[in-house]
């Protein structure tokens, strides 16, 4: 007869943390992990009820263990002024580790000060990052306020964030919600995500990536991209977008792309059964993405972008063009599907536009289809 692991258990509190908000724990915190991480068997950390004042964390892998629970009842707060750090709480390494509710805090005020002001200001962190690691849970946490990105997935597997409740102001520079690239097997679900940039953005190297019942706005929208900035990028690829509601967002559905002449692809994505309240941009592509007019060559994206659908896609746009495909002219978009489209602007009939776009479009369309 087997009998069942015990699960260890380290409660930071035990290694020094004080729950003042004022004293770092970020020694406690790491000891703790060293604790939970060289555990053979299942095991867990413990952050109780208070507010843990964390200047920087690094939760390196690889484990002895790959049944790991990160159990937060409190809260995480970052510095409060900037610094040249680019991630504030990092997994790497990290292979079966689950994270359990909490409050994290990047306190990212006077970080974007700088960046409004255009002052010589620092990159800027990323709350919470996940790297090189796989197999990794994120359940029922809420990030407030980052100074950058809430979230960055990187060159990771399986990594599935539920239940998450991202939010930063509408006018906070880059503070998109939840980033993934190089990244493959990713799954966003049940979450609300209140931005000053993408809710979800996807770059280089996203693969297999589902996102399903997410509330998305204010922010910028769900995007893949931009791409095609730098040579040699890799591909996006089996995405999935379904049952989203975008509110008062800048765009809705998009794929940006850099006018530059560097290669790589997107294919087979799906927009489905998504709800547009307000949104300028509901479904646009857009391969002219160049700030500024600067450094773009003859503005043609090298960038393949096929097999995107769009299917059942309803609601009101705050601009009268609600369909906007403006696709490469040396790459023209292919196979694009629009299903079951109804898009209005002031309660009429919203208008499409397509350049260098080919497809089909089947059911009830409106706007009318430019394909």
């Amino acid at each position: 007869m087997s009998i069942a692991k015990r699960e260890a258990s380290y409660n930071i509190i035990n290694y020094g943390a004080k729950p003042d908000g004022i004293t770092d724990t970020a020694k406690p915190l790491l000891s703790a992990w060293a604790a939970t991480c060289s555990s053979h068997q299942p095991a867990s950390m413990y952050i109780p009820a208070g507010t843990f004042f964390v200047s920087t964390a690094l939760f390196k892998g690889p484990c002895n263990n790959t049944n790991i629970r990160i159990l937060i009842s409190g809260t995480l707060i970052a510095p409060s002024s900037y610094s040249a750090t680019i991630q504030w709480l990092t997994f790497k390494y990290v292979q079966g580790v689950s994270i359990f509710g909490g409050t994290i805090d990047g306190r990212g005020q006077a970080y974007w000060a700088c960046k409004t002001a255009n002052r010589n200001c620092p990159s800027g962190a990323a709350s919470i990052a996940i790297h090189e690691s796989k197999d990794v849970l994120v359940s029922g946490l809420k990030s407030l306020n980052s100074e950058q990105f809430h979230m960055v997935i990187y060159s990771s597997q399986g990594i599935t964030v539920q239940g998450a409740k991202i939010s930063a102001p509408a006018n906070s520079p880059n503070t998109d919600g939840i980033h993934i690239q190089m990244s493959s097997d990713v799954t966003i679900t049940g979450s609300t995500i209140k931005t000053g940039d993408d809710c979800v953005s996807m770059g280089e190297g996203a693969t297999n990536v589902w996102i399903e019942h997410v509330n998305c706005g204010p922010g910028h929208g769900i995007s893949i991209g931009s791409l095609g900035e730098t040579p040699k990028e890799m591909g996006v690829q089996n995405i999935t977008v379904k049952n989203v509601i975008f509110t008062g967002t800048q765009n809705g559905a998009r794929i940006k792309t850099w006018g530059k002449p560097n290669t790589g692809f997107v294919k087979e994505v799906m927009f489905e059964s998504l709800t547009m309240n307000n949104v300028q941009n509901p479904i646009v592509i857009d391969q002219n993405y160049c700030p500024g007019n600067v450094d773009c060559p003859n503005k043609s994206s090298g960038i393949k972008i096929s097999q995107v659908m769009y299917n059942n896609v309803q609601g009101s746009s705050a601009t009268p063009v609600a369909v906007k495909f403006d696709c490469s002219p040396s790459n023209y978009c292919s196979g694009i599907g629009l299903q079951d489209i109804k898009l209005t602007y002031m309660n009429k009939p919203a208008q499409a536009y397509c350049k260098n776009a080919e497809g089909s479009a089947s059911g009830y369309i409106v706007p009318p289809s430019c394909l």
